[in-house]
């Protein structure tokens, strides 16, 4: 990577980080709309075995990579012309070829998102295997974060290959120590596990679920036990101040439910970008120190 600094090859470099990160955001609008859907496929098939019921049979194969993409209105198939992230969106002016259905703001979105923050992270940790594992993780927390919004739900089908690409990173150390890594994955979930409970035994209500468990253990896996108050702290905060405006805006009531999900995982890819900073600024803040 000696030549990585000369002006062509660090215009190539992010040119080319930009592009992979539309074309993985195109990809991630797929994992958030149909993954949701087979996973309901999958349980509706083992609740008729569970009831002795012969399972209901889809006309056709419903998985990521079939059937093609097509419009949610007419069910016209888009063409490999017509899809072509975030560029595609602009040309037809944001509508369907065929019908005119306007598209939703959420592809583009995505992919947009997809891309800077590749970018982002591209900045961060340059031509390197750490690039790998951060673009991974912050690829998947994407994903998590578009399907919990949605659905209420963080599938283990994403949320555990995390967890465990997180050990596996930190077998070398690359993000945090193993033994640090192993207790966060620990913490990361026995933390909102006891939150959780205590919540329910004096309310009565579930305040989160499992999934953010899950979520959490997982950036303890990849930070180490030390990320988990900064990522806690954060997520919580972000997630009154986003359900206050709801609130504020009309939006939502008190008791409608909030997906914690999202604000997990903004705080975790924050901690990989900059924990040390945000440590820092919690050490201060905590501080009884004038």
């Amino acid at each position: 990577m000696a030549d990585y600094f000369d002006p062509a090859n660090w215009i190539f470099w992010h040119s080319a980080i930009v592009v992979l990160g539309l074309i993985v955001g195109s990809f991630l609008n797929v994992v958030i709309y149909r993954l949701p859907k087979m996973l309901e496929h999958a349980w509706q098939a083992e609740a008729h075995f569970a009831l002795g019921q012969e399972p209901q049979t889809a006309n056709e194969a419903f998985n990521l990579s079939v059937p093609r993409s097509s419009c949610p209105n007419c069910n016209s198939p888009i063409s490999a012309l017509h899809n072509i992230p975030l560029f595609s969106y602009l040309l037809l002016g944001g509508k369907c070829a065929q019908c005119k259905t306007t598209i939703s703001w959420q592809y583009p979105a995505i992919e947009l998102i997809t891309a800077l923050l590749s970018l982002i992270v591209f900045l961060k940790f340059g031509p390197t295997l750490e690039l790998v594992f951060a673009l991974i993780f912050t690829w998947a927390l994407i994903a998590l974060s578009g399907i919990d919004a949605k659905h209420y739900i963080l599938p283990d089908n994403i949320v555990l290959p995390v967890l465990w690409l997180g050990l596996f990173a930190n077998l070398s150390g690359r993000f945090a120590s193993l033994p640090d890594a192993v207790l966060g994955a620990i913490l990361g979930y026995g933390v909102l596990w006891v939150c959780f409970w205590a919540f329910k035994l004096v309310t009565g209500k579930e305040g989160m679920g499992y999934g953010d468990f899950k979520l959490m253990a997982a950036i303890g896996a990849w930070f180490g036990w030390q990320s988990l108050p900064g990522v806690l702290l954060l997520s919580s905060l972000t997630g009154a101040i986003v359900g206050i405006a709801l609130i504020g805006f009309n939006k939502n009531t008190r008791s409608t439910a909030i997906p914690f999900g999202p604000y997990i995982a903004i705080s975790g890819w924050l901690m990989m970008m900059y924990g040390p900073q945000i440590k820092d600024l919690l050490t201060q803040m905590l501080s009884l120190n004038p």
